[in-house]
C-alpha cells in the first residue's frame, strides 16, 4: 500500500511485511551510553527565539523563521538529523520510557503493561544478551546451511518471510487496486540491503565508495558470525553480486510512484508460468498465507529476471545471500560487537551519525515498533483522550470546507470533474489520535530473558496478522502508524487521513496558542494530507479508493501542466553540495509531497481567513495573524542535517528537505508575499508561481 506521509517519523513503521530488520528502529543500534538522558526542554508552539531577524523574510524565509534555532540547536551526536519533529519525538520518548519503567516496577499491572514492560526489560538486559552471544542466530544459519536443492531454497525463503526476514522479493496484502473493498495478495520486488537500487548500479565516485564500504561491512558481519576472514571476504563479494542482480531487476522508485506501473493482477498460474524456475506454488503453500487464486504482481519484469537468476546463480551463492539477510536482520538484537558494526555502517557511514543513541531510547523505539498498539494505548490514556480528538476533528472539518471552496474557484477544472472531486472529498474518512479498536497481542509470547526471541515472535505475529487479510474484506480501521508517532498519512486505497496522537501537540498544536499559530502548524499538516488525495498520484483513485480515472481528458491535461511546473521548480533546488558533489532534488520523485505542501499551506490559510473574516486582529509579539501563520509553518520545518543524511535522502526520500518545504511553498504563495510585503524580483516571489491546487 502506498501511503502519503508528512515525511518525518518518530518511530519506525515497517512499510512492507518481511522487510523490517530485527529491532532496528530509526537509528541503527549499539550499546554506547554517551548521550545524556536529561529530559529535553518544553517545546514552544511559537518560538520567537528561533527567528533570525538579520535575515530578510522576502529573500530567505526559512533562514528568517529558523536561522537562530539552527544556530542554537546543532545536531546531537546520536542523531543524523535534528529538527522540530525530532524535538517532539524525543519528548514522546521520555513519556514512553516513564510508562515502560512503571510497567517494570513491583506491584500489580494490567496484562498490557506486563507485556510491554517485559519486552522493554528484555531489551535493556545487556548482560543476558551478551551471555547468549550468537546462540539465537545459529539455528537460523544451520537451516540455511542444510539447503541441498532449489526446492529447499524456496522453502527457506518462505520460512524467512514467515519470520519477517526479507529475502529475494516481498509478499504482502494490499487492497485490490480496482475493488478496494477487498484485500489481495501482492508480490513485489525486494531483497536488497542498501537504501535503493541506484546504490548498486550508479558508477559515480560516491556510489563506488559506498559499495566498497558495504562489502567491508558485510565481511565483518560474517566474521562476527564465526567465518574466517578469507571466507568472509569472498562471501561479502557474493552478497554484493547477488544483490546487484536484484537491483538491476528492480524498478526505479520515481517510476514506481505511478500506480499503473504496479497494476498487474494475475492468476497464480500466470505468475508461476512467468517464473517457472522459482516454485511459487511451493512458496505460497509454505509461507503461512491462506490459499488464493489471484495476486497483484507489482513488477512482473522483476520476477522474470529473478527467474533467470535462480538458474544462473549457484545454489551456494544463494545460501550465502540468505545467511547475510538473516545476520543483517538479527544484528541489532545481538551482542555489542554486532550492534557496533551495524551502527558503524548504517548509522555513521550512511547517515553521518557520530554516536549511537542510548540503549533506553533504542529499546523504547523497539517496543513501539513491535508492540506499538499495546504501548500506544497506554500512551493515549496518559496524554490524549477524547477531548483532543474532538478539537482536531473541528480543524479537519474547517480545512475540508476550505478545500471545497478552493475546488469551486478553480477556473481550469470543468464542472464534471469538480462534481467527482466533491464526491471524493466528502468520502474522506478522518482518523484522529488512535484507532477505534486496539490490537490484541495476547498470542505473542514475551519472555523476560529473550530479547531476540521476543522481537522475532512479535514480528512473526505481525506477518500472520497481515497475511490473514488476504482475500478478506479490507479492514479500513487498521492503522499503519502507532499513536505516539510524530507524523500523519493519507492512504489512497482507503481514502482516509490519519493523525496519530503523537503529532497533536506543540509545536504543531497548543490550546494556549492563537488560531494563526495552530493553523500554520497542524492545520497545514491536515491540509497536506487532504491534498494527497488529489496530488499527481492520489488523484488517480476515486472516492472508494479504486484506481480509476474520474477526470475529463482536458482537465487531466490541465492538471499535468501544473504538476510539471512544480516538478521542474523543485528540480532546481539543491539538496546537498559537498566534496562528493552536488545532489539536486528529484522533482518527479518529490512531486506528490511538494504538491501537498503547497496545497496544505493554501488550504490552512483559507481556513484561517474564514475564521478571522474581516474583523481586524491585533498583532501578537509584533506579528500579524497572517505573519504568525507563516512563521508557524516555517518553524515546524526547522532542522539541521548531516551531509551524509542529506545525500541519502536526496536520492531516496519523496519529501523535500525542510528548507525547500518552506521556501518552495511560500515563494508560490501570494498570501505570504502580501503578509510580509515582498515585491516582484525578490527570491521569495516566484516569477512564474506554480500552483496545482
Amino acid at each position: 500500500m502506498r501511503t502519503r506521509t508528512l515525511g518525518v517519523f518518530s518511530m519506525l513503521v515497517a512499510a512492507v511485511v518481511g522487510l523490517a530488520p530485527l529491532g532496528r528502529a530509526q537509528s541503527s543500534q549499539s550499546s554506547s551510553e554517551t548521550s545524556s538522558s536529561a529530559r529535553p526542554r518544553e517545546i514552544p508552539a511559537f518560538d520567537l527565539n528561533a527567528i533570525d531577524k538579520s535575515a530578510d523574510p522576502c529573500v530567505d524565509f526559512y533562514q528568517y523563521a529558523c536561522g537562530t534555532w539552527m544556530k542554537n540547536n546543532p545536531i546531537p551526536a546520536d542523531k543524523s538529523r535534528w529538527g522540530r519533529f525530532d524535538e517532539l519525538a524525543e519528548h514522546n520518548l521520555y513519556i514512553l520510557r516513564d510508562i515502560l519503567t512503571e510497567a517494570q516496577s513491583a506491584g500489580k499491572h494490567s496484562p498490557i503493561e506486563t507485556m510491554v514492560g517485559t519486552y522493554y526489560d528484555s531489551c535493556m538486559d545487556e548482560s543476558a544478551i551478551e551471555a547468549k552471544g550468537t546462540a539465537p542466530l545459529m539455528p537460523e544459519l544451520e537451516r540455511i546451511n542444510a539447503i541441498k536443492t532449489r526446492e529447499d531454497l524456496v522453502r527457506q525463503i518462505a520460512y524467512m518471510h514467515r519470520e519477517s526476514i526479507g529475502a529475494l522479493f516481498a509478499f504482502y496484502p494490499q487492497p485490490d487496486m480496482h475493488d478496494s473493498a477487498e484485500t489481495v495478495a501482492n508480490l513485489d520486488q525486494g531483497g536488497i540491503t542498501l537504501p535503493d537500487r541506484d546504490y548498486y548500479i550508479k558508477d559515480d565516485p560516491k556510489s563506488v565508495e559506498t559499495r566498497q564500504k558495504y562489502v567491508e561491512h558485510v565481511q565483518k558481519m560474517f566474521e562476527l558470525a564465526g567465518d574466517k576472514p578469507e571466507a568472509a571476504a569472498a562471501e561479502a563479494k557474493t552478497v554484493l553480486s547477488v544483490e546487484t542482480g536484484l537491483a538491476q531487476a528492480s524498478m526505479d522508485r520515481t517510476i514506481r510512484r505511478d500506480p499503473k506501473t504496479r497494476d498487474h493482477k494475475m492468476t497464480v498460474a500466470e505468475i508461476e508460468t512467468a517464473a517457472p524456475n522459482f516454485d511459487l506454488t511451493l512458496y505460497f503453500a509454505d509461507n503461512g498465507s491462506p490459499k488464493f487464486t489471484s495476486v497483484n504482481v507489482n513488477n512482473p519484469d522483476f520476477f522474470k529476471k529473478v527467474n533467470e537468476q535462480i538458474s544462473n546463480v549457484p545454489l551456494v551463492d544463494w545460501k550465502t545471500y540468505l545467511r547475510w539477510r538473516t545476520i543483517n536482520t538479527y544484528a541489532p538484537g545481538l551482542t555489542k560487537a554486532f550492534v557496533d558494526e551495524d551502527f558503524q555502517f548504517n548509522g555513521k557511514y550512511l547517515s553521518g551519525q557520530q554516536e549511537i543513541e542510548p540503549r533506553w531510547k533504542r529499546c523504547v523505539k523497539s517496543t513501539d515498533v513491535k508492540l506499538g498498539m499495546a504501548l500506544g494505548k497506554l500512551y493515549v490514556d496518559r496524554t490524549f483522550g477524547a477531548a483532543g480528538k474532538e478539537r482536531t476533528l473541528k480543524m479537519v472539518q474547517a480545512i475540508e470546507n476550505a478545500m471545497r471552496q478552493d475546488i469551486s474557484q478553480l477556473t481550469w477544472m470543468s464542472d464534471t470533474t469538480k462534481k467527482k472531486a466533491y464526491e471524493k472529498l466528502d468520502a474522506i474518512v478522518n482518523n484522529i489520535g488512535y484507532p477505534d479498536a486496539w490490537r490484541d497481542y495476547s498470542s505473542v509470547s514475551i519472555k523476560a530473558d529473550d530479547y531476540v526471541g521476543n522481537v522475532m515472535r512479535a514480528s512473526a505475529f505481525e506477518v500472520q496478522r497481515q497475511y490473514k487479510k488476504i482475500d478478506q474484506p479490507t479492514d479500513r480501521k487498521d492503522w499503519t502508524m502507532t499513536p505516539p508517532t510524530v507524523n500523519a498519512y493519507y492512504r489512497p486505497p482507503m481514502n482516509d487521513i490519519n493523525f496519530p496522537a503523537g503529532i497533536l501537540q506543540p509545536p504543531f498544536y497548543s490550546k494556549q496558542m492563537d488560531d494563526a499559530v495552530n493553523y500554520g502548524g497542524v492545520g497545514v499538516v491536515i491540509g497536506h494530507e487532504l491534498t494527497h488525495g488529489f496530488d499527481d498520484q492520489g488523484r488517480k483513485y476515486d472516492a472508494e479508493g479504486n484506481f480509476r480515472d474520474w477526470w475529463t481528458a482536458d482537465d487531466a491535461k490541465e492538471f499535468e501542466q501544473r504538476a510539471d511546473c512544480t516538478a521542474n521548480e523543485y528540480s532546481s533546488f539543491v539538496s546537498v553540495k559537498d566534496d562528493k558533489g552536488e545532489v539536486k532534488l528529484n522533482g518527479k520523485l518529490t512531486l506528490g509531497e511538494n504538491t501537498a505542501d503547497n496545497g496544505g499551506l493554501k488550504l490552512a490559510y483559507m481556513a484561517l481567513t474564514n475564521i478571522i473574516g474581516n474583523t481586524p486582529v491585533k498583532p501578537i509579539d509584533g506579528y500579524t495573524p497572517q505573519q504568525r501563520f507563516f512563521l508557524s509553518y516555517g518553524q515546524i520545518w526547522c532542522q539541521n542535517v548531516t551531509d551524509q543524511e542529506a545525500r541519502k535522502r536526496g536520492l531516496t526520500d519523496p519529501h523535500s528537505p525542510g528548507r525547500w518545504r518552506v521556501n518552495g511553498a511560500v515563494q508560490n504563495s501570494a498570501a505570504f508575499q502580501q503578509a510580509f510585503g515582498c515585491n516582484a524580483g525578490q527570491p521569495m516571489v516566484a516569477e512564474n508561481a506554480c500552483r496545482v491546487w
